[in-house]
């Protein structure tokens, strides 16, 4: 079996387009959560998410290319992008078959659909761009990225809801330990503030309308947390086998030492109230890890700010650790960035090798009111030092589909 690490991480997000300026604000405890402005959203319950600011996807991507890619695409090629030339990876010859891509996406392109919709129902079926199909798809956002950066191995989409992202980079380093490829580039990618997106979600009463306060609206773990906030964006890594790493001079920044999934079997929305699905992948990866659960430091969670999920994240976090739990650090960070959907997993996973590449913990924003049956130490006092060994990133998605990873701080 291959060791494999992270040499590259990458991200753009409601609080910065490239992953220095996110991890700078995210540790600063700024916000990305603002009113909507890609529609008019005025009859709306909720008005507020974490829109990408000031993209320009020209900056990586040819205007005319660009203008056949839906918003989540333009990110992943984006993040892609940055993501080669931080790590100074060059794909050439032959070794261009050892390297794939696997990207998540939740819900792919639903603006497109939206738009073209639109034109059918009033123009007829003749005014639909021949580019319709290619543009929505969730796996375009895999595929794109591979032409991009000429990788030829594996070129694969996850698609399982909210754990997409985290679903892709435990695909990805699969793949490499079992050595199938030498290098993958992974993670996820969404883009879904449109009308009907948003009239989804309110309709399940699942989005916070704490519209007069946006940047404390999304609130983890908090007694008067009412919902997500949704966001957008992607978050990529480099994952490289260790030799291979080793032979071209890479920085590693960490090692993946264990994957997680698993299924609640349950409900299509709601985890059990008891958190043994989100338990069971958070088992497994540390039983893969061959480590005792005593030995993480902390976790990067799941942390949506609704009812439901945080109280059984809290719950499954115990059942895990037990006495343990209350000695973990565990960070929220859609507080800042909100839900980024099938992109969250991506992203945070992405935080998580930051905390233990720099020995930093991101805070968790909005704790304002102790909610009694979330009790474990969130960072609600924001960012501390601390030296971090095993940190794991939660992520859990509609259809009781469950997902974690497990990093360790590297060493020879």
């Amino acid at each position: 079996m291959n060791r494999v690490v992270v040499t590259g991480v990458s991200a753009v997000t409601p609080i910065g387009n490239d992953i220095d300026t996110s991890w700078k604000n995210l540790l600063a405890g700024k916000s990305g959560i603002a009113e909507i402005t890609a529609f008019d959203a005025s009859e709306f319950t909720a008005r507020i998410a974490g829109e990408i600011k000031n993209f320009d996807p020209k900056e990586f991507i040819p205007h005319k290319q660009a203008k056949r890619m839906e918003r989540f695409t333009q990110f992943a090629v984006a993040a892609s992008q940055m993501l080669m030339e931080s790590t100074g990876l060059k794909l050439e010859g032959d070794a261009r078959e050892r390297a794939g891509v696997i990207i998540g996406v939740g819900l792919g392109g639903l603006a497109t659909i939206e738009k073209q919709h639109t034109k059918l129902a009033k123009s007829g079926p003749r005014k639909i761009t021949p580019f319709f199909i290619p543009i929505i798809i969730g796996n375009m956002a895999a595929g794109q990225v591979s032409i991009f950066s000429e990788a030829q191995g594996p070129n694969l989409c996850m698609c399982t809801a909210c754990a997409s992202g985290t679903h892709s980079i435990g695909a990805a380093y699969t793949d490499i330990m079992l050595d199938r490829a030498d290098v993958m580039i992974c993670g996820g990618a969404e883009s879904t503030i449109t009308p009907l997106g948003f009239a989804g979600f309110t309709a399940m009463k699942a989005l916070s309308t704490r519209n007069d306060d946006p940047e404390t609206a999304s609130r983890p773990f908090d007694a008067g947390r009412d919902g997500f906030v949704m966001g957008e964006g992607a978050g990529l890594l480099m994952l490289e086998s260790l030799d291979h790493a080793r032979a071209r001079g890479a920085e590693i920044l960490a090692e993946v030492v264990g994957f997680g999934a698993s299924s609640d079997a349950y409900h299509m929305t709601a985890p059990p109230e008891d958190g043994a699905g989100m338990a069971r992948a958070m088992n497994a990866a540390i039983r893969e890890a061959k480590i005792d659960p005593s030995e993480i430091d902390h976790i990067n969670a799941h942390g949506t700010s609704t009812k439901l999920n945080d109280f059984c994240e809290t719950k499954a976090i115990k059942k895990v650790f037990g006495d343990h739990a209350k000695n973990i650090a565990i960070s929220a960070n859609k507080s800042q960035i909100g839900h980024l959907l099938g992109g969250a997993g991506g992203v945070e996973a992405a935080f998580a090798v930051k905390t233990l590449a720099t020995g930093i913990i991101p805070g968790t924003a909005n704790q304002i009111e102790a909610d009694p049956d979330c009790d474990l130490d969130y960072c609600a006092d924001g960012k501390r030092e601390q030296d971090v060994k095993y940190a794991l990133s939660n992520s859990f998605g509609f259809g009781g589909t469950n997902g974690c990873m497990l990093f360790k701080k590297f060493e020879d």
